[in-house]
């Protein structure tokens, strides 16, 4: 089951970077959802390489092909399967990396796991594999379009270069506008530079993708080991290079009161609200019908071109230097995975409620 995720919506993916291709079957979907596919390729070039100069250079259509579980064009509510094929491998790039292990990488840990592992572009450890989740994401955002839920990703940070405006003061629907999906135009423009120059030196850099999701209906999230932060903060570090999560204030909330983080409730139309969101949208792990939103945190991208020391397989100190396409970041690929993911998450969350 480490390959699945959800309870009642669940996805589990299968396939590696260099193999024939990637997939997932997604169970549990409701019946009579228009199944978009246009909508869901979108999703999919939102994440695909070779997007731009500052991203990987492998060129892939990730065109995916349904096997099962839609019905003129409608979910059936039986498992969806979906495929999408591998064209654009280069495994000889990986021939010299067979016999040694990568510093940061899942080679060693991959190979002392299972004692074999697929060296070509990391196997089952690598991120193409987001790509079926980006699919099944998509189709889990279609549910919830029907209960007008929308979740909306965006980096916010890249390196030492921040945005300076919020979840709540920036305009999302810029998000698309510039290749780093920043929605703060000037800033996006320096986080750019900055990737270019990483990319220049051989070198990588990470940074933080911030999410906000609207609509959030009350009484998400299951006590006491489903809450909702919870349910997030283990997806999204479920994803490749995430490295930290926090949600509402998050690591912030050390250096105030809680005199300044508490959440005073008032009644706004007859509908009960609260004064600040500092809680995220959650309280006790359940939603509270505020905007939840969160901020996930990815480490600089493990495979850079410069010489680094390492160890192969007979236990000898060696040098490596890498070849092959590779981001020198991951934030602007990433952030539709994270979409996904919450996506994937609040489905789930969503049916348990109406489950009771």
């Amino acid at each position: 089951m480490s390959n699945t995720i959800g309870k009642l919506f669940t996805f589990t993916s299968f396939g590696e970077s260099h193999g024939k291709g990637i997939g997932g079957i997604v169970d549990g979907c409701p019946p009579n959802i228009e199944l978009d596919e246009t909508f869901i390729q979108q999703e999919l070039d939102r994440r695909k390489p070779g997007q731009s100069s500052i991203s990987s250079p492998r060129k892939e259509d990730d065109r995916v092909e349904f096997l099962s579980g839609v019905f003129e064009g409608k979910t059936t509510g039986t498992p969806i399967a979906f495929i999408i094929w591998n064209q654009n491998q280069r495994s000889q790039d990986y021939d010299q990396l067979k016999d040694m292990y990568r510093p940061s990488h899942a080679d060693y840990t991959y190979q002392q796991k299972y004692g074999i592992r697929d060296y070509r572009g990391g196997g089952r450890s690598s991120a193409r594999e987001t790509a079926a989740r980006v699919v099944a994401g998509a189709i889990a955002k279609l549910v919830l379009k029907k209960i007008n839920i929308s979740i909306y990703a965006y980096t916010s940070q890249v390196g030492p270069v921040a945005m300076t405006q919020t979840h709540d003061t920036a305009d999302l629907s810029l998000i698309e506008s510039n290749v780093v999906r920043c929605p703060q135009a000037e800033i996006a423009s320096k986080m750019i530079e900055y990737i270019a120059q990483m990319k220049k030196e051989g070198d990588s850099t990470g940074g933080i993708i911030t999410c906000v999701v609207k609509g959030v209906p009350v009484g998400l999230g299951e006590p006491v080991f489903d809450k909702l932060h919870a349910r997030l903060a283990t997806a999204m570090l479920s994803i490749n290079a995430a490295h930290g999560f926090d949600y509402g204030s998050g690591f912030k909330g050390v250096t105030m009161k809680g005199s300044e983080t508490n959440d005073a409730f008032m009644l706004e139309d007859g509908h009960v609200k609260t004064r600040t969101n500092h809680s995220g949208g959650v309280q006790g792990g359940i939603s509270n019908g505020e905007d939840v939103y969160f901020r996930v945190l990815f480490k600089p991208v493990a495979t850079i071109f410069q010489k680094q020391d390492t160890i192969n397989k007979d236990l000898k100190e060696i040098e490596i230097q890498a070849r092959g396409r590779h981001d020198p970041c991951v934030l602007p690929r990433a952030v539709p995975i994270v979409e996904a993911m919450a996506a994937l998450t609040l489905v789930d969350l969503w049916l348990i409620s109406k489950a009771k």
